[in-house]
Formats: structure tokens, C-alpha cells, sequence
């Protein structure tokens, strides 16, 4: 599958695509615009798609009958276009988008309805999905229809014109600029092919031998499932192996933007692809046929998967009151039992949800890849949802690599961003082992920038990974880019200390600050076991309308009770009123230390902290985080003074120059 793509005649084709959004300006909001633009895309690939196989199939039939008149051909070549066996989808109509153009103006919006009506049901089913036909009273009321209709009748759509990998292009660019005319932030990220395929071929997919399946919970336009049987197809070298991928291989995902589906669906009906089962809905609730918001139509219940891969939405809300946070907490005893994030980011729920889908390892497990920013390696102390999720993975030994990749490879984001390589039947060499691999130098220049991608990556690049990916265990093996780690190597100890504070001296320190607590015996005998030290406290008291300072003074060995009444009297009763409180006690500081598990933590605390500690207390379970770029860091020595000196002058100079150029 070709990777290389022919830029300018993109960029054309695009910047002619946004002229049509840029003719909506003034009647339609900026958000409204791919409302417009989008359905009738996907109509006129479908169309070039229809027409290109009524002229194949009029030759086919008239090199068998030559006699046929015109009439008789164009009857014959449409029934069998409406015959479900011979065509995957249909417009029973005469009509093409030049023809209703062309045709009486008045009737314009009639017949370019009934066109729209006339599609097969498959077909139907996307323009729902799209909610066109409600757009298109909109654009009658506007008086755009037609300006509509003419740029796209003879626009040169069809697969033979612009491959699928081409077409997938500049769907994600105008997505991208409708987001920005509108200004939202693009929560969903296309992902480059040449990530893709670098997935795919790290998730080692083998040409089946029995059926095989692979999984995308959130599958967008179908990018990803594409390229992975088009991936296969590539590599079966004879017709029986490429018969047994299209035998044998089925490709499953569900995608919650409707519009999203719609354009999915409609590449798998161009491609014709009846192994392709996509649904629509939130794979991470429970489905409930009654609800408008289906959920997981592929629970685990019923199914599992060979491979699965994801580049999931980044930073997405599912929790609070524009989520569906009671939804998915249904499945919080099941699928989500390890943990759930943090409501701002659900990045991890579909990580889970794949997990869920794990085939046993006794039927052969699951491999899965999934693209992720920084986040899910270390948000979340220990005890979050987070590092609980993270320490269910690591513990069950699933984590199997981890690749660093550039930034500035997706289009609607520069971020640096990471492949998680997750797997139930790790082989005994990647037992309790954790690969990192630093490929973010393994990309050259896009030579014309795709909105945020600037960077991409070559075969060399993708070959470069997966040569260290699958020789990288080795003892000999020597690579400064990669490191191998055990699963217990990103555990951590939060330790609460609490230690005595020392002044300029060494010597102890003391704090005098207000007392904020109940001034009552029992406080201030807590404060004595905790301080096992002098206290002095200063009660300001309010005695026939004059106030006046009390002192209380304690040692480890006082009665708290007894000196609270010699100095505010004999019973609760009697004591005058307080009006503030003031104390001075040994200073200390309470904090927590996060410890590599591994350490004996007594002996950390003594060498990093190197106060008197008062006590510690570690949590009642480790926490975990991934830090790949701690681990891949390199010292850089700063320029020498005399080297940033002589910058300086040459610049200053160069200042000078431009100046007396400004002065003549």
C-alpha cells in the first residue's frame, strides 16, 4: 500500500471543496458547514462510483448482446443495478447531480430530492445519519442548493480518481478548518497512515488460517480498519492467501459521531466490503436498545478479538453533566473494575474496554495497539483511578512496549505522542518485561505542511522501530534509543513523613502561629504526643469587657487538663471567653515522599530527608507511572559564557548594520 501522496493536486482539490463551505458564509453558522459539505462529498463519490460501474457492466452486457437498443440497454443495466447480488447499492432514479442541475430550475430541490430518495437502503441509512435531508430545506430556504449542486456534479471523486488513503486526507484537512472557522477544539485526531501501518505492523497480523478478527472502538471514518486489511492484502503473496484474508478476516469497530459513521460506511460500501461490521454508538456504556444513546454493540460478553487498535479521542469529557458518567459506571464492577479516570480524560476507558475483549490465551490472545498523548503514563497519584488502572496492566504483565514517537505527526496537533503495545501471551523473553523505544528523531520534514503535521515518518523510520521491537530483548542487544524494564521498575512508594524542621543551625526550630483548632484539653494533649516537646500557647480572653493575654505553658510531662484549669479556671463553666489563640511548638513539616518500590524506605527517608522523623506511614497499595522521557534523558552541557558573548557581539553588530541602512 503506497504511502506517498501527491500533495498539490490535494491541496487543489481541497481548496476547491472550501470553496462551497466559503459560499455558505452569511446564511449558515460556521458550525453548520460540514452539515453541508460532508453528505454531498460522500454522495459524489458514491455517484462516480455508480456511474463508472453502470458503463463497466453496459459494455459487459453488450459485448454478450450487441443488438440491444439503447432503451433496452439502459433498462436491463438498471435492473440488475437494483438486484442486490450484482450491485452493492443503488439509485433507482435516472437522475446524477449534472442531470439535476441541468434540468428545469424551478424543480430543482423536487428532483434532487427524489434523487436522494431513490438510494438503496444501505445508502438511505448514511443520509440519515447525516440528517441531510433536513439540511437540504435549509439550503432551499437559503437559495443554495444550486451553487451547491454545480461545484460538485463533475467533481472527480471516484475511487479511480482518488484512492481511499487520498480521500481519507482531505476529509481529516477540511475537518480540521471547520473546526477552526468554528472554534472548537478538535477532541479527535486523523491518524497519519504511515502511524497506521507502523501499528499494524508491530501488532504482527498474520495471513489467517482460521477466522481472525480485529477491533476498533473508536474507528472514526474506518481509517484504521482500512489500512489493516489493506495491509494484509499487501502481504499475501498468492491468490489462495489473499483469498483466505477476504475469507477468513473480519474487522470490527463503532464510532460515536454520527457523521463519522455516515463517511465510514459509506467507504466499506465503495470498497463493497461484507466482512466489515461497524456499529454506531459509545462503546464504553452498556447498550441498551431502548436508550436514543446506543452504547457497546461488541460487549465482551459475546465477543473477542484476535488484534485490536485505537487512537482514541484525547482529553475527552465523560464524566459530569455533559457525559455519561452513570452509564458507564454500570460497568464499574466488570469491565472497569481495576479503576476509572479522571471525568476530563477517557483515554483509559478505552483502553479497558479493549482489554475486556482480550481472547484467552489458551485460544490464542490478544495483541493491541493504542495511541495515546502523555497523560495515561503518569496523571493520577497513587490510589487515583489512573495508577490503578496502570498497576492492573503492569501486574498482569500485559504492558509489552511502549514507542516514543515525533511530534508535530497529526493534523489537528503538534504534541509528542506514544504507541502503548499491549498483549496476553507474551513469550517467555517478554515475561514481566516492559520495552521503551525512543523513536521521536526517527522522522524527516513534510515538504508542504498538513495543517499541525509537519513531521512524517518513511518506511526507513517504521523499519527502524520495528527491528528493535523484535530484536531488542536480546542480552546483546545494545541501543542507547531503547530499555528494557521489570513491570515492578514503575512502582512507587507515596510515603506521608513527617520530620522535625532544623534552623541556619541545625538546631531546632520553632513556629508561633494562630491556633486553629478547639482550645480544649483534649487537642492539647494530642499536641503534646505528637510534639513530645515544649508548648507554649497565648490565650487572648475577654474579662469584664477587657482583654487580656493568659499563657499556658506545656512540657511532654504535664497534665494539659490540669494547667488549662489553673489557668482558666475550675470548670468549663468558669472560663472567661477566648478570643484567639496563639501557640509556639517545634516546627516540623508534614509531606509526602514518592519512593522507587524496591527501596528500603526507612533508609531513603534517613538519606534524603536527613531531619529527625517523627513517623511515616506508606499507602496500602503501590502506585505506578511511566516516565519516558526521565528515562531517555540525556545531559546537554549549557553553551560556554564566551561562546553566548560572542553570539551576542555578532548580533549586535548585525543591529548596527541594519540601522546605518535605516539612517541613509
Amino acid at each position: 500500500m503506497a504511502l506517498s501522496l501527491n500533495k498539490p493536486k490535494l491541496d487543489n482539490l481541497t481548496n476547491e471543496i472550501w470553496k462551497s463551505a466559503e459560499r455558505l458564509r452569511g446564511k449558515f453558522k460556521s458550525y453548520e458547514y460540514q452539515s453541508v459539505i460532508l453528505p454531498i462529498i460522500v454522495i459524489r463519490r458514491l455517484e462516480c462510483v455508480l456511474m463508472a460501474w453502470r458503463e463497466a457492466k453496459s459494455a459487459e452486457v453488450l459485448a454478450k448482446r450487441p443488438n440491444l437498443t439503447p432503451e433496452a440497454l439502459a433498462k436491463l443495466v438498471k435492473d440488475l443495478e437494483l438486484n442486490p447480488k450484482q450491485s452493492p447499492f443503488s439509485n433507482a432514479t435516472t437522475w446524477t447531480l449534472r442531470g439535476v442541475y441541468e434540468d428545469d430550475q424551478t424543480l430543482l430541490a423536487e428532483n434532487f430530492r427524489a434523487y436522494i430518495n431513490g438510494f438503496s437502503a444501505n445508502v438511505d441509512e448514511i443520509i440519515q445519519h447525516f440528517n441531510y435531508r433536513a439540511t437540504i430545506t435549509t439550503m432551499v430556504a437559503y437559495n443554495r442548493l444550486a451553487p451547491i449542486l454545480n461545484q460538485y456534479k463533475e467533481l472527480p471523486l471516484g475511487p479511480d480518481q482518488l484512492s481511499g488513503l487520498e480521500m481519507g486526507y482531505i476529509y481529516e484537512e477540511l475537518l480540521r478548518r471547520f473546526s477552526e472557522q468554528s472554534g472548537d477544539e478538535a477532541g479527535e485526531h486523523f491518524t497519519p497512515r504511515e502511524v497506521v501501518r507502523l501499528m499494524v505492523e508491530l501488532l504482527d497480523i498474520p495471513i489467517p488460517e482460521r477466522h481472525f478478527s480485529v477491533y476498533d472502538p473508536a474507528s472514526g471514518s474506518g481509517g484504521m480498519l482500512s489500512v489493516c486489511k489493506e495491509h494484509l492484502l499487501d502481504r499475501a503473496s498468492t491468490a489462495a492467501e489473499k483469498e483466505r484474508v477476504e475469507q477468513f478476516l473480519t474487522i470490527h469497530g463503532q464510532e460515536l459521531s454520527p457523521t463519522n459513521f455516515a463517511v465510514c460506511q459509506a467507504d466499506l460500501l465503495i470498497k463493497n466490503d461484507q466482512s466489515a461490521k461497524v456499529f454506531l454508538g459509545n462503546s464504553l456504556i452498556p447498550h441498551d436498545p431502548h436508550s436514543r444513546d446506543p452504547g457497546d454493540q461488541l460487549p465482551e460478553t459475546k465477543y473477542r478479538f484476535n488484534r485490536m487498535l485505537s487512537n482514541p479521542p484525547f482529553g475527552v469529557t465523560w464524566g459530569g453533566k455533559d457525559g455519561y458518567e452513570l452509564e458507564a459506571r454500570k460497568l464499574q464492577k466488570t469491565r472497569y473494575s481495576a479503576g476509572l479516570p479522571r471525568v476530563n480524560d477517557g483515554a483509559l476507558l478505552f483502553l479497558q474496554t479493549m482489554l475486556a475483549k482480550m481472547v484467552a490465551p489458551a485460544d490464542g490472545g490478544s495483541r493491541t495497539a493504542i495511541v495515546f498523548n502523555g497523560s495515561p503514563l503518569s496523571n493520577g497519584d497513587c490510589g487515583s483511578g489512573e495508577s490503578e488502572i496502570r498497576r492492573w496492566i503492569l501486574e498482569n504483565d500485559w504492558l509489552d512496549a511502549i514507542v516514543m514517537l515525533p511530534d508535530q505527526l497529526f493534523y489537528n496537533t503538534g504534541i509528542f505522542t506514544y504507541i502503548w503495545l499491549l498483549r496476553n501471551d507474551k513469550p517467555a523473553s517478554h515475561k514481566d518485561r516492559v520495552m521503551l523505544i525512543d523513536a521521536r528523531q526517527q522522522f524527516e520534514k513534510e515538504p508542504k505542511a498538513f495543517g499541525n503535521k509537519r513531521n512524517r515518518m518513511t518506511d526507513a523510520h517504521r523499519q527502524w522501530i520495528e527491528i528493535r521491537y523484535a530484536k531488542g530483548w536480546a542480552k546483546s542487544f545494545d541501543d542507547a534509543n531503547v530499555k528494557l524494564f521489570k513491570t515492578k521498575d514503575f512502582a512507587f512508594h507515596k510515603v506521608k513523613v513527617v520530620f522535625w524542621q532544623t534552623d541556619a543551625h541545625d538546631e531546632p526550630a520553632t513556629l508561633t502561629e494562630p491556633y486553629e483548632k478547639a482550645f480544649t484539653a483534649a487537642n492539647l494533649k494530642k499536641e503534646q504526643e505528637f510534639h513530645d516537646s515544649d508548648i507554649t500557647f497565648r490565650v487572648r480572653v475577654k474579662v469584664d469587657d477587657k482583654v487580656k493575654t493568659i499563657t499556658v505553658a506545656l512540657t511532654p510531662a504535664d497534665s494539659a487538663a490540669k494547667k488549662l484549669k489553673i489557668a482558666l479556671g475550675q470548670t468549663l463553666g468558669d472560663w472567661p471567653e477566648i478570643v484567639s489563640v496563639e501557640w509556639t511548638h517545634r516546627h516540623y513539616v508534614a509531606d509526602d515522599e514518592y519512593i522507587p518500590h524496591g527501596e528500603d524506605i526507612a533508609a531513603f527517608l534517613k538519606r534524603e530527608i536527613a531531619k529527625p522523623i517523627i513517623r511515616w506511614e506508606d499507602s496500602p497499595q503501590l502506585g505506578y507511572e511511566i516516565l519516558p522521557n526521565k528515562y531517555f534523558y540525556r545531559y546537554q552541557p549549557p553553551t560556554p559564557a564566551k561562546d553566548l558573548l560572542a553570539q551576542f557581539w555578532t548580533l549586535e553588530k548585525e543591529a548596527e548594520k541594519m540601522l546605518e541602512g535605516l539612517a541613509k
